[in-house]
């Protein structure tokens, strides 16, 4: 995949005539890899795509271009895409900026199980904020001090460390995986979402 700056409708791969004009193309959330939604291009929504950097459709219901957000500012972004190895679906990379789905939520795909697993990891944690921290020790971090998350994550970076350290792969892997749900424990202590974090190696990366 390429950069939406170097794209040509030409270099996206699609054979138009095999889906007679009409491709689907699914969005995904470039940082965190949930699935947004599905809508159809045809060669006009997708060189509408390339040349505005908003993600565009041909709108069956509306036999017309309808770029994402047009009506209500919740738009896409376009980071990437790409055809498959058939040449009959495109897969786009994008940032929205709003909710998604126009039922307000953040992918029309909204099952809180259907979705990457980082993002479950923080669901999950989120909606123990308010549990009883005697039953739940996720809720007993959440509602201490912030102070013991963030001694905890240090305490499982060098549990990492070491692990790697001493080529202890089964024990790294473990080890790697308390690190995740502690750092997580800690962003949301801090209200702070992995989004944001990936956000920062964005721009790193740029």
């Amino acid at each position: 995949m390429k950069a939406n700056s170097e794209l040509t409708v030409e270099q996206v791969k699609v054979d138009w005539d095999k889906v007679a004009n009409l491709v689907p193309a699914i969005v995904q959330h470039h940082l965190t890899g949930q699935v947004l939604m599905q809508g159809y291009m045809n060669p006009a929504a997708l060189a509408h795509t390339l040349e505005t950097g908003l993600v565009t459709f041909y709108s069956r219901s509306k036999q017309r271009l309808w770029t994402k957000g047009e009506a209500s500012g919740n738009t896409l972004s376009l980071v990437t895409l790409g055809s498959d190895c058939d040449h009959d679906s495109i897969l786009i990379q994008a940032l929205p900026a709003g909710p998604t789905c126009h039922l307000g939520s953040n992918s029309c795909f909204a099952d809180g199980d259907n979705q990457p697993m980082l993002g479950k990891l923080a669901n999950v944690i989120a909606a123990r904020r308010h549990a009883d921290p005697n039953n739940s020790y996720t809720a007993s971090l959440l509602q201490g001090m912030p102070r013991r998350v963030a001694q905890k994550v240090g305490e499982e970076g060098v549990e990492v460390a070491l692990a790697a350290a001493t080529n202890d792969k089964d024990n790294l892997k473990q080890e790697a995986a308390d690190l995740l749900y502690h750092l997580t424990v800690l962003l949301e202590q801090q209200q702070v979402s992995f989004e944001e974090v990936l956000q920062v190696l964005l721009q790193r990366a740029k």
